[in-house]
């Protein structure tokens, strides 16, 4: 029997519609719909354009809608800490802030004046990060909070303008340093130094949770008359891990995009001194699994170097950026892609040479030199969290498994190999939506288990393998840990 499933992944770079059909073991993806997702920037801030993603999703499912075939289920997944404020009538109150508005630092401080940080992670066990939902909101208006009935994280919003359910699942809701993992609820102690009635947060459902069916103006269009809407992974990197084609213990997770997300499985928080300082974070996966894990700025570098030299009329698609970054000098210079600097928006190009320039290196100025130098640093930086990762753990890591829009970047990928110096398993491109499907046929008792959908996988892509070859690594990690 074949059975049908939607997923919606909205990206921080582009959104997606995606169709899957499982069946005898296997799962079969189609692209419906891609769309950009360009924030907008005006004098008040950076926003998200919330109601064209929308009507991008509905672009995609007036695709589907008049298929034969019956849709089982439909599910949205984005990325983490952003949030929608709706009224009681459900309707959206714009604007809708990007994590990389400048108002996030504020936020943080402001916070943090009231509530040391040792508390936060005690109580939470999320890293130190500026736009995370907690300090977001104590940036927050107050009047729009008043005029707020409830706050749905982004994905589970648009799973709430499906289904009329409100509810936010729980690998999203682990991501807004609000919830408590040990606890597995909202917790009190913040939404009360926040100020914040915890009536505005809707209850936190498990992954794989059936929210009802669609919208009946939604449903009366013909595949979607019996279509389930399901609070699959709402979180991007929850539903990318549940589609690891994973075997053994000993194994790590790189999804890799505009964020990179590095860590391990574990079957408890670890919330502890030493993860604290060496800012790890602990994200709910399917099943209440944890994702030990450091967010490393991943390719936000190089998207930013490509869309400043666009607007300088030298338009260089990611493919030519890569050619030309193979051809370029190796390990000429290094950056610290986590310093702060490269958080926000602007001439990235201009930061990659201030950083090389303070450090006393080669100052990159050609393109190929630039991005050659941040997939290098960006490699070398994966090599340091792994370590950290084994620190902890207390395993050695034998095996790294990439999914994400990232492994199409076959450059990062031999670098991050050898760098790295254990085999890379490239899973899906596609692992989100994915994970998004085969969460949703567990909910739907069409798969029995996170085990057997992993199965599935295994059985429906072909992963490459690279090994790493020996190269003047651990000199070039040398010098990168003196600019961490």
């Amino acid at each position: 029997m074949r059975n049908y499933y939607i997923a919606c992944d909205f990206g921080a770079e582009s959104g997606r519609v995606m169709m899957g059909d499982l069946c005898r073991g296997k799962l079969i993806l189609s692209e419906v719909h891609r769309f950009a997702n360009e924030p907008i920037r005006d004098k008040n801030g950076l926003y998200w354009d919330v109601p064209r993603l929308f009507q991008e999703m509905l672009a995609g499912l007036e695709k589907i809608s008049q298929r034969e075939d019956p849709i089982a289920g439909i599910s949205c997944d984005s990325w983490g800490v952003d949030y929608l404020l709706f009224e009681q009538d459900g309707s959206l109150i714009t604007p809708t802030h990007h994590y990389r508005d400048p108002r996030c630092e504020g936020g943080m401080k402001a916070f943090l004046a009231q509530m040391p940080w040792e508390a936060i992670y005690n109580e939470t066990g999320i890293q130190k990060l500026p736009f995370n939902t907690l300090f977001q909101l104590a940036a927050e208006n107050p009047k729009r909070l008043r005029q707020a009935h409830q706050i749905l994280p982004i994905g589970d919003g648009f799973n709430f303008l499906l289904s009329n359910v409100a509810r936010v699942e729980a690998s999203m809701a682990s991501t807004t340093q609000l919830y408590n993992p040990v606890a597995r609820t909202w917790s009190s102690k913040l939404l009360g130094a926040l100020r914040l009635s915890p009536h505005l947060l809707p209850a936190v459902v498990p992954s794989g949770t059936v929210l009802g069916p669609m919208r009946s103006d939604f449903a009366r269009q013909g595949a979607f008359a019996e279509t389930k809407v399901i609070a699959s992974c709402s979180h991007d990197t929850g539903a990318a891990v549940a589609a690891l084609p994973v075997s053994g213990e000993n194994w790590a997770f790189l999804s890799s995009g505009t964020w990179s997300l590095m860590g391990v499985e574990l079957p408890q928080p670890m919330i502890t001194d030493e993860a604290r300082d060496l800012n790890f974070t602990n994200e709910i996966g399917y099943g209440h699994s944890v994702r030990l894990l450091k967010n490393i700025v991943g390719l936000w570098i190089v998207q930013e170097c490509r869309r400043h030299w666009a607007q300088r009329e030298q338009e260089l698609d990611y493919e030519v950026m890569t050619h030309l970054a193979g051809a370029a000098q190796p390990f000429q210079a290094l950056i610290n892609p986590a310093d702060p600097r490269f958080l926000a928006p602007g001439d990235m190009p201009l930061k990659v040479a201030a950083f090389c320039k303070e450090t006393g290196q080669i100052v990159p100025r050609k393109p190929g030199e630039v991005i050659r130098c941040v997939l290098e640093s960006l490699a070398l930086y994966y090599r340091k969290t792994l370590r950290e990762i084994e620190r902890l753990t207390k395993r050695k890591i034998e095996k790294l498994y990439v999914v994400g829009g990232g492994t199409k970047n076959t450059l990062l990928n031999h670098f991050t190999a050898n760098a790295l110096q254990i085999p890379l398993v490239i899973g899906p491109t596609e692992a989100t939506a994915a994970g998004n499907m085969l969460v949703q046929a567990i909910a739907l008792g069409q798969l029995k288990s996170l085990q057997e959908a992993r199965n599935v996988v295994q059985e429906s892509f072909s992963c490459e393998i690279i090994q790493p070859h020996a190269a003047a690594w651990d000199a070039a990690y040398a010098r990168l840990t003196q600019y961490c």
